[in-house]
């Protein structure tokens, strides 16, 4: 009887792990690819009174819980390139850019990326948070985003494209 019970034990226990770990297994599976070159539509964006750059590209590498991006932004003031390394796992990363430091962190929020950051511009504070999202056929990439500054807040959405 003390046998048949802890073989039953055994059972519902592996049976009640497995029931846990599906979720978080189909999650990983479920995300959506972002790695590529990603183009701005800017007739698709909405910079609203802030004003929209000339022309943005992104190339993504996202792999192995890391998210790499090189983002080239040219204005009518010239062209700037920034390089930002990100682990997915929400954890803290610091980049060096041409302005100075940048503090942010990237997670998942179901089939979503969150990335925060906070960076120090000519004596102001910027923080950003968006929201990216992956269309069904991966070929856009929508980045919502919230930028706040000790003088006003406003809301950017990135449509671009993949390449």
């Amino acid at each position: 009887m003390m046998t048949l019970r802890r073989v039953l034990f055994a059972a519902t226990s592996m049976a009640v792990a497995l029931l846990i770990a599906m979720p978080v297994a189909n999650a990983a599976q479920n995300m959506p690819n972002l790695s590529g070159d990603w183009k701005l539509n800017l007739s698709k964006s909405n910079y609203g009174t802030f004003p929209a750059p000339l022309a943005v590209t992104r190339k993504i590498v996202l792999g192995g819980g890391k998210l790499a991006m090189t983002t080239t932004q040219k204005s009518p003031k010239g062209e700037v390139t920034s390089q930002l390394t990100y682990t997915t796992d929400g954890k803290e990363s610091v980049n060096q850019l041409a302005t100075g430091e940048s503090k942010g962190s990237a997670q998942w929020i179901a089939d979503k990326l969150m990335v925060t950051s906070s960076r120090e511009i000519q004596g102001t504070t910027l923080k950003q948070t968006e929201i990216w999202s992956v269309s069904p056929d991966s070929k856009t990439l929508t980045i919502d985003a919230h930028v706040s500054l000790p003088n006003g807040e406003f809301d950017v959405k990135q449509v671009f494209e993949k390449q």
